[in-house]
């Protein structure tokens, strides 16, 4: 057994041995188990892809005379105001106002471009009170300018999620790409074996003040993220779809933008591609063994994107080193595969936490609390109208 503290003194000291979740494999095979828990202090996992349920607080200052927003636009992408006088969140989904038909902006695209340092057209209106008596403000702000700018985002980091199919006849764009017909693509979206939900599937040591990486910042998990799902069905310990979420917090002002992209899916809309990764401490040995899990032994559903979301069935199940092989043999029928998320990108996350570690420049920080267990999502559920 080690502890948190054990590990953030040989971090201190440059004495801490870290290696990344695929690096972690070989040791393994080689060494043993055993013996890979007693060398091995921490293993650093990653992931680099769409996280639509992303967004960030902004504080701005009062102006003078001041005024308390009501509505906001920031490049035209609308930002909710109704927090405070001059606070404000804006949603890494939302599309802005007025668009030309050749040009595609929304929230994800004012993050990026705070991060980018540029200057973001600034317009607000405002009810007009006695101790906020300006009715209307325009101008430009950058992230300098800014008292606060933190990333908060409800549903980052997914455990797993499901692969993509379109078995019907027609062309579908998705938030899972562009899914052809007659079952003719398959998309998936998780780095497998580096993913960092697949490498603590029972969160023994991500919880709720676990320190992160996030778009480049140090942040933390302020919480577990929507539709958080520890119900699902399990292979080698890990569900075999959408499962565990992550609620994360991180300052924008430290972001890089490189770990911070805006995207745009045609027919679905603006998403925003962040690069998370957590650091896991190798407390025993049964941390380790999780950490040591192989792409051929981590699976996920097919489904089929076909229909809509309540008649979506799953067509099978696949392993990730089927899926990062470029093919899938479905009832006979070979299948092109493609990733929404980066391997490549994952890696660097990985690498980059690992020397941060080594350096001493990134401690771990012991969970507050425990990510809430036995959770699962439901469909919304509505009554008729009266």
């Amino acid at each position: 057994m080690k502890t948190y503290k054990e590990i953030n003194e040989k971090i201190k000291a440059g004495n801490a041995v870290v290696v990344t979740a695929e690096e972690i494999i070989d040791i393994v095979e080689k060494e043993g188990a055993k013996k890979a828990a007693e060398m091995v202090d921490v293993v650093t996992t990653a992931t680099f892809g769409p996280m639509c349920s992303s967004g960030v607080f902004l504080n701005f200052g009062h102006s003078d005379p001041p005024i308390r927003i009501s509505k906001l636009w920031l490049n035209d992408v609308p930002a909710y105001a109704g927090i405070a006088a001059v606070d404000a969140y804006i949603g890494a989904t939302e599309l802005a106002e007025n668009m030309r038909s050749n040009e595609i902006y929304g929230g994800a695209h004012v993050i990026e471009d705070l991060i980018k340092g540029k200057e973001i057209r600034f317009r607000a209106i405002g009810t007009g009170t006695d101790c906020y008596p300006k009715k209307d403000i325009s101008g430009y702000i950058n992230l300098a300018d800014l008292n606060e700018a933190f990333m908060l985002n409800p549903r980052n980091a997914y455990q797993n999620y499901a692969a993509a199919i379109n078995l019907s006849k027609e062309k579908k764009e998705t938030y899972m790409g562009t899914l052809l017909p007659n079952g003719s693509n398959i998309t998936y979206s998780t780095s497998g074996e580096l993913s960092p939900l697949m490498n603590d599937p029972e969160f023994k040591t991500i919880g709720i003040g676990t320190k992160v990486f996030i778009g480049g910042a140090q942040g933390h998990v302020a919480w577990n993220g929507t539709q958080h799902n520890t119900l699902k069905d399990k292979v080698n310990g890990v569900p075999t779809s959408p499962g565990g979420t992550l609620t994360l917090i991180g300052d924008l002002k430290e972001m890089k933008p490189e770990f911070i992209k805006a995207a745009y899916y045609k027919g679905y809309g603006v998403s925003l591609f962040i690069g998370v990764g957590i650091p896991i401490p190798i407390l025993n040995e049964e941390i380790l063994l999780r950490t040591a899990v192989k792409d051929e032994e981590l699976f996920t559903n097919i489904y089929d994107y076909g229909v809509g979301e309540r008649s979506r069935k799953s067509v099978g199940l696949v392993s990730y080193k089927e899926l990062k092989s470029g093919f899938v043999n479905i009832n006979g029928k070979k299948i092109r595969t493609a990733p929404l998320s980066s391997m490549k990108k994952a890696r660097e996350i990985a690498n980059i936490l690992k020397e941060q570690i080594k350096s001493g420049d990134f401690l771990l920080t012991e969970p507050s609390a425990e990510l809430r267990q036995n959770t699962s999502t439901k469909p919304m559920k509505l009554k008729e109208e009266k």
